[in-house]
């Protein structure tokens, strides 16, 4: 046998010192193999109890040892955070467990949500009309709050259900015009008395561009456009 032949044999035979998991007890192994299985998951301690077929106080012991080891943490389950959660260390909590970005450890952000909402209307109110990028931009750009175009639609949406904004749809026209056809987007309830009695419908909320099946192909100096739009030259007629 050659030499590095023989230095690959013993290096495959002599144990790993380096190994964090070196010289564990058997009971700790059995333990972490059950935490590690679980990934992002994490496992809950009577889950491990349960899998483990081993004396309850010899998990609990084990669980210590590992987290003292730090092999496994411990983390919190805001679904029931009155059980202990156990991971391995090399994994991030999934949101199934944080309960995602507007979540801090294990808790609403309720200070986060009251502060994105209320700069959202803020930009809005300064732009008249914006989308979920626009307003993402403007806020990064001028390092307002750190948050997410995922996170700026999600506060929009609950804007909308509680009335404090309106969804519509890019007509090109007008304040529109940065924003393309048909594109959502999002203004103010201006005229609105929220919450006390129907809303008062101004003229441009009975516009037959937000029926137009075709509203995604018209454009200001498109082949469908609104300057040779029937129904639209209808509309203004109708209006005005």
């Amino acid at each position: 046998m050659s030499r590095s032949r023989e230095e690959a044999a013993m290096k495959r035979k002599r144990p790993d010192l380096d190994s964090p998991t070196q010289g564990l007890p058997d009971a700790e192994r059995v333990v972490l193999s059950l935490v590690k299985n679980k990934k992002n998951l994490g496992i809950w301690v009577a889950e491990v109890k349960k899998e483990a077929n081993l004396p309850p106080t010899l998990v609990d012991k084990s669980l210590t040892a590992l987290v003292k080891k730090k092999l496994i943490k411990q983390v919190v389950n805001i679904q029931n955070k009155g059980k202990k959660h156990y991971m391995a260390v090399e994994f991030e909590p999934s949101e199934e467990l944080t309960g995602g970005s507007w979540y801090s450890e294990g808790n609403l952000d309720k200070e986060f949500i009251t502060v994105l909402r209320d700069t959202c209307l803020k930009v809005i109110e300064l732009l008249k009309v914006a989308t979920v990028e626009g307003i993402h931009n403007f806020l990064k750009k001028r390092k307002v709050v750190e948050c997410t175009s995922q996170q700026i639609a999600e506060i929009l949406n609950s804007m909308v259900l509680d009335n404090a904004i309106i969804e519509v749809k890019s007509t090109g026209l007008g304040e529109y015009h940065p924003i393309p056809v048909g594109s959502v987007c999002y203004r103010t309830a201006s005229g609105v008395a929220l919450g006390t009695g129907p809303k008062t419908i101004g003229p441009m909320a009975s516009i037959p561009c937000g029926a137009c099946p075709r509203i995604s192909q018209c454009s200001p100096n498109g082949v469908i456009s609104p300057q040779t739009c029937v129904y639209y030259t209808k509309w203004l007629n109708t209006e005005f």
